[in-house]
């Protein structure tokens, strides 16, 4: 049910080099990395884990930068659970799109203001 987590950082480096350590003990390792953030897991198909820099550009903090992503089974339910996420009170924080090859993700922000993303690996 669960596809990810993500933390907000202020030190990418640092927090990195944590958990490349906390995840090597765990059988994780770092699956993708970008200027802004860095990704561990074991298989991309199972939770993985991912530290960023918060996206709006401000310090990090508990709550900035968290996000709980929600595995989906297709585009259509990537759709249909933002659509249903919206008409329930939530807030868009970026509309169903492929977001980088064979990722396609939606995000709002629920009644009480945390952060969700639905998504789906493939084409």
């Amino acid at each position: 049910m669960i596809g990810y987590t993500s933390l907000g950082t202020n030190d990418l480096n640092r927090s990195a080099s944590f958990y490349d350590q906390i995840f090597e003990g765990l059988g994780g390792k770092r699956t993708y990395e970008v200027e802004d953030f860095v990704v561990w897991g074991k298989d991309p198909t199972q939770p993985m884990f991912s530290v960023h820099k918060p996206y709006d550009g401000k310090c990090a903090t508990v709550g900035n930068g968290v996000m709980i992503a929600l595995v989906c089974s297709s585009k259509k339910q990537v759709d249909d659970t933002y659509n249903l996420a919206l008409k329930l009170g939530a807030l868009d924080e970026g509309g169903p799109g492929e977001r980088m090859d064979g990722f396609y993700a939606a995000y709002f922000r629920d009644p009480d203001g945390n952060k969700l993303n639905t998504h789906y690996f493939g084409n």
